[in-house]
């Protein structure tokens, strides 16, 4: 039996077509992707709630429990409307990310373009004396998904990031400080902007508007928001709808680092795959 499906296995493998290598891939693909956009956001529990669901209707099929299979049958079958709804922020996330990004950032032939080194140096300066004078500050740093729609909340700029114009900004009596700051490819490209609150109900109660807008835009986007408490003056970091609080101004930069600058270990799945098609287109087509 070993031996005659090992066979079958490489009869399968020597007929496959550059096609079917194709389909699997982007099968694979795909099942990578929202297992990360799953992980990612508050969806994980709804996932696991429907992985049990599936192993619980599984098993009723397996032990012949036919009344509560029935019932189970039929929940699994409205279960697509319902998904749609559950998961309608999780998508509209990820069709607004499909839709930002070029066909050949898609293909993983282009990084997208990440802030300067220099400009996360003076957000953190900035926010390490925010909070010792315990100002204030929302600052957004736009990744993929683009946030023009902010933009007409607040006043659109093009200025270079630097210490003391974010302290500016975000002087308690300055125009400009009761909004949100965000930075495009390490230039301030608005402020004083209205950003989405968020819409979970599970957090702390001591976090304020300012808090809870970051939360917000971290959902809404994959952009990356630091908060500078005005109340205590810690310093917090947004990102997928996770908040980091207290952190020091080492561990800021060391955050911002990892989130805006380090190559992500998400784009090494598609360059796996690039390799392997274009041996495959070099090699004629088949396996």
């Amino acid at each position: 039996m070993p031996s005659a499906l090992f066979n079958s296995i490489l009869t399968s493998l020597f007929t496959m077509k550059i096609t079917d290598v194709l389909d699997i891939l982007v099968v694979a693909f795909l099942f990578y992707k929202g297992i990360t956009m799953i992980r990612s956001t508050r969806a994980s529990r709804i996932a696991k709630s429907i992985v049990l669901l599936l192993l619980v209707t599984w098993l009723t099929s397996l032990f012949h429990m036919y009344a509560l299979y029935f019932i189970l049958n039929r929940i699994l079958e409205l279960g697509f409307i319902a998904l749609v709804i559950m998961f309608q922020p999780e998508l509209r996330l990820f069709l607004e990310k499909v839709g930002s990004r070029s066909v050949r950032e898609l293909l993983g032939g282009k990084q997208e373009a990440r802030p300067a080194s220099a400009a996360i140096a003076a957000v953190v300066t900035a926010c390490e004396k925010m909070s010792k004078s315990r100002t204030g500050a929302l600052i957004v740093f736009e990744r993929n998904i683009l946030l023009d729609e902010y933009f007409k909340t607040g006043t659109v700029l093009d200025a270079a990031v630097s210490d003391e114009l974010l302290r500016n900004i975000f002087f308690p009596k300055a125009a400009l400080h009761d909004g949100a700051l965000i930075i495009r490819q390490s230039r301030i490209a608005a402020a004083g902007c209205v950003l989405p609150l968020s819409e979970n109900t599970h957090l702390s109660s001591d976090l304020g508007t300012r808090h809870r807008a970051g939360i917000g835009m971290s959902e809404a986007s994959d952009a990356v928001v630091v908060i500078v408490s005005e109340e205590t003056g810690t310093i917090s970091v947004a990102v997928g709808g996770m908040l980091k609080r207290h952190l020091a101004a080492k561990t800021l930069e060391r955050l911002l680092v990892n989130e805006l600058v380090t190559v992500k270990e998400e784009t090494k799945p598609m360059r796996f795959y690039q390799r392997i098609l274009r041996q495959l287109t070099q090699k004629g087509g088949k396996l």
